[in-house]
């Protein structure tokens, strides 16, 4: 999925990015939430909402954000967006399984692998398989 890197929220998100390698987290959080205060459409509130997600201090609030992501996602037409979602629903899968809700995580496990054929064939789309397949696995063995 292309992103306009000349957009205001993009912007923000990036210098929040920045500040994150920079072990700035703080800084950071502040400018992924005035992305997210300054965002005026779907996409733009999918890109801060995801990085507001990642700033969160407990899975329940990071759970929430990341729900919220892929709701804004679910508004945006278009095939391109359909290469999201696995990743989205890698990160709620991932928060279910640690709240130990292990039939929510593998719903949102086995949601995110039905949309693995979206993903670009190179290091990320295998970076983002490799994580569906391995939480489906983790939580296999959590209900034998």
């Amino acid at each position: 999925m292309q992103f306009d890197p000349e957009n205001h929220v993009n912007k923000l998100c990036a210098q929040g990015m920045l500040l994150e390698g920079e072990a700035k987290r703080d800084e950071a959080a502040a400018l992924f939430h005035q992305a997210w205060n300054e965002a005026t459409n779907a996409l733009e509130k999918l890109i801060a909402t995801h990085y507001v997600a990642r700033h969160q201090q407990n899975v329940a609030d990071k759970l929430k954000w990341d729900e919220t992501a892929l709701k804004f996602a679910f508004e945006i037409e278009g095939q391109e967006i359909k290469g999201v979602y696995p990743s989205l629903y890698l990160n709620i899968a991932k928060c279910h399984e640690d709240l130990e809700d292990f039939d929510k995580a593998r719903e949102n496990y086995q949601s995110a692998l039905s949309y693995t054929s979206f993903l670009p064939d190179d290091g990320y789309g295998n970076m983002i398989k490799a994580g569906i397949n391995n939480g489906i696995e983790r939580v296999q063995s959590n209900t034998r």
